[in-house]
């Protein structure tokens, strides 16, 4: 497995997929390739089905804005390796190709190409989490213990500037009124709801706390703020609200704030390298249901859980999203994106009040759940892995169209 640090990706909204990876890809490809006439992108599958929502061809043109660059779109046309799948030419001035280079956004920013055959920068020398317990057990450590000791020196300052930029965004989105762009003019909601949280006390004042950080990040990333990806962009509300919820009410130090990253950044990479963190290769099953079992994980750590409470509590977090759909309305990562931030946060909560209550045993282990995740992800018709052709997507009408029945 590679460094949690490719879980954790500092970026602009609102894709990791749609955005951040295409405009990585456009940049290497534009560096191998700088004295082209011209250049032209095809966009295939999810991509092209949903690109101009999450903003795939603002990000591309951001890459060749001094070049001429002509943008194609073929949402019929997946190709087999993933279905976020883009070609790029670069081009003489009589259109004879000087090269072309074919890549997939895989999720959480990372690009690859039909040379990539295993993860080149790999760090760990486990990649299942049963395994990683045997070690911690037999040694007397903790997870992020395990996390420290494959990754490099500067594990603790990178994670020390993830927690910056994860508070920020929680700052801004709770600060930010308005409407978020595009075509649904969904009006923001995590500024009222921060008003009215910390108007209300006890339980009713901790719930909605939870529901306004997390609305706060994903509106952030909704609008093309600076965000993390936790483990993308779509899911990246979850983990900064929880970590957020428990240092401000039970007043972890940063020191555990960082210790709860670097074990949630081990769930995710266990995610991502076994499976799939794309909701365009497994549904948001991948997106939410990873960034909850991450946020699970993390808790029960804060909270002073074992670690096969922490493994129980990722398990659980991941289960209980088994199948959940990708199916943005108009391509946008806001409907029921955002919501289902907000309601994965307190999930997580409640995963870890759950599993503290237990010994930890449990039947189904966190391996078997991600395994089940990719079959069940693979299994789901495209329509509904983020190419907006079902689901909520399809059957959602506006206010206008309403107004027409």
């Amino acid at each position: 497995m590679e460094s949690i640090k490719e879980i954790y990706k500092i970026g602009s909204g609102p894709s990791s997929s749609h955005t951040m990876g295409p405009k990585k890809a456009a940049e290497q490809f534009l560096k191998k390739n700088p004295n082209a006439t011209n250049y032209k992108v095809v966009l295939y599958g999810s991509l092209a089905a949903t690109g101009k929502g999450h903003l795939t061809d603002y990000a591309i043109e951001q890459v060749f804005k001094t070049k001429e660059l002509i943008i194609e779109w073929k949402p019929e046309v997946f190709l087999p390796r993933h279905s976020n799948g883009m070609t790029f030419f670069a081009l003489q001035k009589d259109g004879a190709v000087l090269d072309e280079w074919t890549a997939y956004s895989v999720g959480g920013g990372t690009v690859i190409d039909d040379t990539t055959t295993e993860e080149t920068n790999s760090v760990y020398d486990k990649n299942t989490l049963e395994d990683i317990l045997f070690w911690c057990d037999r040694n007397g450590k903790q997870l992020w213990e395990y996390v420290a000791g494959q990754e490099d020196a500067e594990l603790w300052d990178y994670l020390n500037e993830i927690w910056k930029v994860m508070q920020e965004a929680i700052d801004r989105g709770l600060d930010e009124e308005g409407t978020l762009p595009g075509s649904l003019k969904l009006p923001r909601k995590a500024a009222s709801y921060y008003i009215k949280a910390k108007n209300f006390s006890g339980r009713m004042e901790r719930r909605s706390m939870i529901y306004a950080f997390a609305l706060a990040v994903s509106e952030e990333n909704a609008a093309g703020g600076r965000i993390v990806t936790a483990p993308t962009c779509g899911a990246s509300g979850v983990l900064p609200a929880v970590l957020k919820f428990i240092q401000t009410y039970y007043h972890a130090s940063d020191k555990k704030i960082l210790r709860a990253l670097a074990t949630a950044g081990l769930i995710g990479n266990l995610v991502k390298y076994n499976a799939s963190i794309s909701g365009a290769d497994v549904g948001c099953q991948g997106e939410v249901g990873t960034a909850c079992a991450m946020a699970s994980a993390a808790a029960t750590q804060l909270f002073g859980g074992s670690i096969f409470q922490v493994e129980y509590s990722a398990e659980m977090g991941l289960e209980h999203h088994l199948g959940l759909t990708c199916d943005p309305v108009a391509g946008l990562v806001q409907i029921p994106c955002i919501e289902r931030n907000a309601f994965a946060a307190a999930r997580a909560l409640s995963h870890n009040t759950y599993v503290l209550l237990s010994d930890g045993r449990h039947r189904i282990s966190f391996d078997e759940v991600v395994r089940v995740m990719k079959q069940t992800g693979h299994d789901l018709p495209s329509l509904y892995k983020e190419t907006s052709t079902g689901g909520l997507a399809f059957f959602y009408r506006s206010p206008e169209e309403q107004l027409k029945r």
